[in-house]
């Protein structure tokens, strides 16, 4: 079975939800395969309280229902299913989910990327309960706390200074006994007077009920086990852009993120057009995805455009 559209939409959090609404208001007729887990990376978020337009916040997936809502209200359909593969090789591009084929004039990457975690149950558990993976999303709420910050890259010295407006002290666990850092950024950590390191640690378990309240920790070289409390802990090891599917087909840099022409979604192949956490890994923010989500649908809207009176 195969169906065409001007516009397909692979992804759904707030990249691809405000894609579908832009090209469906601009009679686009996007179908978007919003995935088996639909919503992105706020559907396992609590409190949201950065987005423009909610004084009061707005729980996560209250956010990402009324972004999906408005979306189908102009017109745009939903398949909830993962995308199983797709063939960039020209236009109409396809997308398949299982035995269906869906072709689109144009296609918008809105597939996100996915935070790298411990892999502990206790981490999945605590969850939005103390747990989380982006400290400018969730740092406020951490107020007079302790909070420690799991990894020893940039991006983890990063998260790390940030906290300090907020808490009581950070400490930085790393496995290692230096800092994968840059320099710079290392030097400002330990010019820092509120955060702490415990080297050649690894968390072994996350500590608490319903709220985090420590840490288990094993020394590397000793064996050594030891608990530190916390209020919060923010694992900042990485994050894994969803580019599998587009491998070879799209430029991606050394990290699989999709590369984008400047100041534009535009990909390597005309037509194909990426958004959201897919291709920043920079400020990987709600609000950010959404505004790249709006350009890849008047992007994809004026590619189209050209083409046909071209």
């Amino acid at each position: 079975m195969s169906e065409q559209r001007k516009v397909v939409i692979a992804g759904s959090g707030p990249a691809g939800l405000t894609a579908a609404i832009y090209a469906a208001r601009a009679l686009l007729e996007p179908i978007v395969i919003e995935g088996i887990e639909a919503g992105g990376q706020l559907m396992l978020t609590t409190d949201v309280e950065n987005y423009p337009g909610f004084p009061q916040g707005i729980m996560g997936p209250d956010l990402m229902t009324k972004l999906r809502e408005q979306a189908v209200r102009f017109g745009a359909e939903f398949v909830t299913a993962d995308v199983d593969r797709v063939d960039l090789s020209e236009s109409p591009f396809g997308a398949w989910v299982g035995s269906t084929e869906y072709r689109g004039d144009a296609l918008i990457l809105s597939t996100g990327a996915s935070a790298q975690m411990l892999g502990l149950e206790s981490e999945a558990r605590l969850l939005a309960k103390g747990v989380s993976t982006c400290a400018t999303c969730d740092g406020f709420f951490f107020r007079g706390k302790p909070i420690g910050v799991v990894g020893g890259g940039d991006t983890a010295i990063e998260e790390a200074l940030f906290l300090t407006k907020f808490a009581t002290n950070v400490t930085v666990i790393h496995r290692r006994d230096e800092l994968r850092a840059s320099k710079i950024m290392a030097e400002r950590a330990f010019a820092n007077d509120k955060i702490d390191f415990r080297w050649n640690s690894v968390v072994d378990e996350v500590l608490g009920d319903d709220r985090v309240e420590g840490v288990r920790l094993t020394d590397t070289v000793t064996g050594e086990e030891s608990r530190l409390e916390l209020d919060g802990l923010f694992v900042a090891i990485g994050h894994t852009p969803t580019t599998d599917l587009v491998k070879g087909q799209i430029d991606l840099d050394a990290s699989g993120y999709a590369i984008t022409a400047a100041n534009s979604t535009a990909t390597s192949v005309p037509g194909v057009f990426a958004a959201g956490d897919v291709q920043d890994h920079v400020f990987r923010q709600a609000v950010t995805a959404a505004g790249s989500g709006c350009m890849a649908a008047i992007e994809a809207e004026r590619w189209l455009a050209a083409r046909e009176h071209g």
